[in-house]
């Protein structure tokens, strides 16, 4: 069977495919196409390189479940099968997805010693700094084809996310050259202006500091 992927990346989500930092982020503002980018990153380095560990996160089970797990069902369906028990897509090459969230602070320390080449945090900002930083020693391969990497996909919001890509503030241990941040805003995102066009009309008609974040992106709203 072929597998046919559907939809041609924005600028933005150009950019997202091709960065190669330690840590990118992506969006900013919402209608930006962060969680179709995250997915399609994931299918497409799965595809590339055999035997590749991912791990998808969202926060909640039922974003992760809504957000990734229906929409890979539907994309993925007879290439690589769901383990509904394990929340894994297993790939005919070896590779794997595994889908994870972290709904409690603990929730984290279930991926305690593994492994994984590739991890993704979708909306990050919805994390705790100590979770992302748990989850970097689990950001690791033997493998000399391939770096570990980790993805972000974010929209205004906690701390951590806007000192360290936005702000470019870096404490001891961090290296400017390992973060890579890509402005998304719903504008960038013609096939959802063009299906969609009410949205943007309704992030216009929110509350200044709301429109602001949402609209434009502005990270200092929620400073």
């Amino acid at each position: 069977m072929k597998l046919i992927l559907h939809g041609t990346p924005n600028s933005r989500q150009r950019e997202f495919f091709l960065s190669r930092a330690r840590h990118t982020a992506y969006g900013g503002a919402r209608g930006g196409g962060k969680s179709w980018a995250m997915r399609r990153k994931f299918v497409l380095l799965a595809l590339r390189y055999p035997e590749l560990n991912l791990l998808l996160l969202r926060r909640t089970l039922p974003e992760l479940r809504e957000n990734h797990i229906i929409p890979l069902q539907r994309e993925l369906y007879g290439i690589a099968p769901y383990n509904s028990t394990e929340r894994v897509f297993r790939f005919p090459n070896g590779s794997r997805i595994k889908l994870g969230y972290c709904d409690t602070a603990q929730d984290v320390y279930q991926y305690q010693g593994q492994e994984y080449a590739i991890i993704g945090m979708e909306e990050a900002t919805h994390f705790t700094e100590e979770q992302m930083r748990f989850l970097t020693t689990c950001n690791r391969t033997t493998r000399t084809d391939i770096s570990p990497r980790m993805y972000y996909t974010c929209n205004p919001g906690h701390a951590w996310v806007k000192r360290l890509f936005i702000d470019r503030q870096y404490q001891q241990g961090e290296n400017a050259e390992d973060y890579n941040f890509i402005p998304a805003k719903i504008y960038d995102n013609r096939i959802l202006m063009n299906a969609d066009p009410n949205y943007v009309k309704q992030l216009l008609a929110l509350p200044e500091d709301l429109r602001r974040a949402h609209l434009d992106g502005d990270w200092d709203v929620h400073a």
